[in-house]
């Protein structure tokens, strides 16, 4: 009943072609045929789509030393599911995380239970640019698929200490320098959490998680595993 009566005003859209749904669909029909889940062959650490499965592992993760265990995302990061992406980071589509929350937990529920997390943290935006934005979308998912899983958020774990240059206009090395004494974490916060899940909205190259990953060890973490909403291609 409240849902059709917000539906009367605020009409909720399909997350990836943007058509008005009905019922209780958070998908239209034809984006639901179409949309690509990551399946595999995969990255066996950090859970990027590969072109082949005669490797074990994507590039980045051959080549760099990773700090976390294992990384997981649910979409391939192209097409109509990368348009979506930038609405829910931009446009303040904040209730696509329900429908990316769904295809998460259906994917790695079972998972996630047998990684036996204590917490799920969202990786940071700056105080500035969550002003300018209004919220962090890595948050807004991480909460939507606590809420499935009843697994708390620490959302004040970690804070974004430098506001730095956003990471996709750099390549290589410059993503990595780029995040350098970037984050820091509630030292009080963080005791008694052993195993942490790390929320972000996109996976490339890993250097934001990876540099969330080695703070959030040094400050006790034993374990640290990564979700990421969607992932480009090896």
């Amino acid at each position: 009943m409240f849902r059709k009566f917000i539906n009367i005003f605020y009409p909720f859209t399909c997350p990836l072609c943007g058509e008005i749904l009905s019922g209780k669909r958070k998908i239209c029909r034809e984006c639901e045929k179409s949309v690509k889940l990551i399946r595999e062959p995969k990255c066996q650490k950090c859970g990027k789509a590969l072109n082949t499965d005669e490797r074990i592992y994507c590039n980045d993760c051959k080549n760099r030393k990773r700090h976390f265990e294992q990384g997981v995302a649910v979409f391939e990061h192209q097409g109509k599911l990368r348009e979506s992406i930038y609405r829910f980071k931009y446009d303040n589509a904040r209730f696509y995380a329900q429908y990316y929350a769904e295809e998460t937990v259906k994917m790695y529920g079972t998972l996630f239970r047998k990684w036996k997390i204590d917490a799920i943290v969202p990786v940071p935006v700056h105080k500035v640019r969550e002003l300018k934005r209004g919220y962090n979308q890595a948050l807004v998912f991480a909460e939507a698929v606590a809420e499935r899983v009843d697994i708390p958020v620490e959302k004040r774990l970690m804070i974004r200490t430098k506001n730095t240059v956003p990471q996709k206009e750099l390549e290589g090395n410059m993503r990595y320098l780029n995040l350098q004494n970037a984050f820091a974490v509630d030292c009080e916060r963080i005791k008694g959490i052993q195993n942490i899940l790390l929320v972000d909205d996109i996976f490339t190259t890993g250097s934001t998680v990876d540099a969330c990953s080695a703070i959030l060890k040094k400050a006790g973490a034993k374990k640290v595993y990564v979700l990421c909403i969607s992932a480009g291609m090896d």
